[in-house]
């Protein structure tokens, strides 16, 4: 152990903050976080380690520390603090990572368009899906069911989406921003949740064409109830509560964390997301940084509430994020929590597995 670290291990408070690791020639390995520096550090330099941790304190050869409020305070600089300087023993999410979302554009004449990029521009976002396709797909049933603009919105001459029935129409008359509002709260409830309504007054509605022989607007309406069951339908339905929610679950085994992440959105499984990573720290430190650095994507929006596991300590979560924490202990909320666990778990045994077939495969070289 270098002396300069002995000298500060030796006066170090018990007092929360960050605390960074630095290499021989200046870099930073690790930013963490603690609400007790003295203890978190020291803890490092004792005992033996394994793995990305016994790596990282093998490289270490200076270390300092920024003393802050609360614990709350020291996570949320741990996070300022990791985005700008990237060290290499950080949790780091891939790279590139983003999602797919239906946005409403805010503007005189709203659009709806697929987008990976969310910004704070007062427009409306959705998701995430799985997929472009899936995107694409919702987005032109929305046009269908609940058209907004579908044009430059110049007022003149009719757009051939005008005549499809997929554009309001600001291309062939003045649309009020109360017709528009009206469409956008359709909108927003049949995304969440709100489709089954849609979908019976649609079958109403095609009943109704066939009793009075409009056979032609009878086979449009079928075929818009077909959709609604091919882009929405299709999902699994796995809750009675709409409300959008994030749910994560970890499996740790050997210095290597599983992480699961379930988006459900109206019910059913919108996409899913998943990584195994070494982990430096403690088990809980690290799922905590996970999640707090997840929501930090400019890319990731935040759900109305987020699910975890029996044991996870939310308080700190609670305080940092701007959405409900909930752990559930019984009822439909667990189920779709041990669900997670579940693939979390079989993430876990697959890596392993990878693992020991590739080393097989070098020893018979």
């Amino acid at each position: 152990m270098e002396e300069i670290i002995r000298q500060k291990l030796a006066i170090l408070p018990e007092h929360p903050g960050c605390y960074i690791m630095r290499g021989e020639h200046g870099e930073i390995l690790y930013i963490g976080k603690s609400k007790n520096l003295k203890n978190r550090v020291r803890s490092y330099f004792t005992g033996k380690h394994r793995g990305k941790t016994a790596r990282l304190v093998h490289y270490i050869r200076d270390l300092e520390i920024i003393l802050t409020d609360s614990e709350k305070e020291a996570l949320l600089l741990e996070m300022t603090l990791i985005q700008k300087y990237l060290p290499p023993y950080n949790i780091r999410l891939k790279d590139g990572t983003s999602y797919l979302y239906i946005k409403i554009t805010h503007e005189k004449n709203p659009h709806l368009i697929v987008t990976r990029e969310v910004e704070q521009d007062g427009g409306r976002y959705f998701g995430p899906y799985p997929s472009g396709f899936a995107a694409e797909e919702t987005k032109e049933l929305l046009q269908k069911i609940y058209p907004l603009c579908h044009c430059s919105g110049k007022p003149g001459r009719p757009c051939f989406y005008f005549h499809l029935g997929q554009c309001i129409g600001p291309c062939d008359h003045e649309v009020s921003e109360e017709t528009y509002q009206r469409q956008i709260r359709r909108i927003s409830k049949f995304l969440n949740g709100g489709h089954l309504e849609v979908k019976q007054k649609l079958l109403q509605k095609m009943r109704r064409e066939i009793d009075q022989l409009a056979f032609e607007r009878a086979k449009e309406t079928h075929k818009l109830i077909l959709a609604i069951e091919k882009t929405i339908e299709k999902q699994k339905m796995l809750t009675t509560d709409f409300r959008e929610k994030d749910i994560f679950a970890f499996r740790e085994k050997d210095g290597y964390l599983a992480v699961q992440i379930f988006f459900v959105r109206g019910g059913a499984v919108n996409g899913r997301d998943g990584a195994v990573f070494e982990y430096v720290g403690s088990q809980e430190e690290a799922q905590l940084s996970f999640i707090s650095h997840f929501y930090s994507e400019p890319n990731h929006l935040i759900p109305k509430e987020v699910l975890l596991e029996t044991g996870f300590s939310t308080k700190l979560l609670e305080e940092t994020l701007p959405t409900k924490i909930r752990v559930p202990k019984r009822g439909e909320k667990k189920a779709l929590v041990d669900l997670v666990g579940e693939n979390a778990a079989n993430a876990l045994e697959a890596h392993f597995k990878l693992l020991a077939f590739a080393e097989d495969k070098l020893q018979e070289q």
